[in-house]
């Protein structure tokens, strides 16, 4: 954990969202991050914005100063109630902010929210050229359950999509 980063994180709320795809639209140019080729909008993010709440699948924002530097999302897994125990996450940290321990930050609540949100398995859906996530990700003990080859194009690039898994053992 950083020890120069002062922080809170919490429930994000409507009026976090235009910070919320600020930081995710951040990292459209990168083609590492997410498949979206363009910004999307604050009103483009309000269905998936609403489909997130505390104690089902919640959506964290961290803040250091006042200010949402980034955020994790817990997605429902294929949209099927047989689903429900799985969950993927993702992170989003804003540019100045990253490679300062909040990712770990946010894994570690994360994995410790799983069984009083239900959740026993997590997933991660990260791009093979992403290494930093990958790393991230594998440091926590997830693992590779699939790979699913060149089904990305990213501006002419054809990119593979790993899968990544983690059980959660109450």
């Amino acid at each position: 954990m950083p020890t120069d980063l002062e922080y809170t994180i919490e429930d994000a709320t409507l009026a976090d969202l235009p910070a919320i795809v600020g930081i995710y639209n951040e990292t459209i140019a990168g083609r590492m991050v997410t498949a979206d080729l363009e910004p999307v909008t604050v009103d483009s993010r309000q269905k998936w914005f609403a489909e997130h709440s505390p104690d089902f699948r919640p959506l964290w924002v961290m803040r250091s100063g006042g200010r949402i530097i980034a955020w994790l999302s817990f997605q429902s897994f294929y949209g099927r109630p047989a689903y429900n125990a799985t969950a993927e996450i993702s992170i989003y940290i804003t540019g100045e902010y990253r490679s300062r321990g909040i990712g770990g930050i946010f894994l570690n609540k994360a994995i410790a929210a799983c069984p009083g949100l239900q959740v026993n398995t997590l997933l991660g859906f990260v791009f093979a050229h992403n290494e930093p996530s990958l790393a991230l990700l594998r440091k926590f003990g997830f693992e590779q359950w699939a790979l699913l080859p060149r089904v990305a194009n990213l501006d002419g690039v054809e990119r593979d999509l790993v899968i990544l898994g983690k059980r959660i053992e109450a």
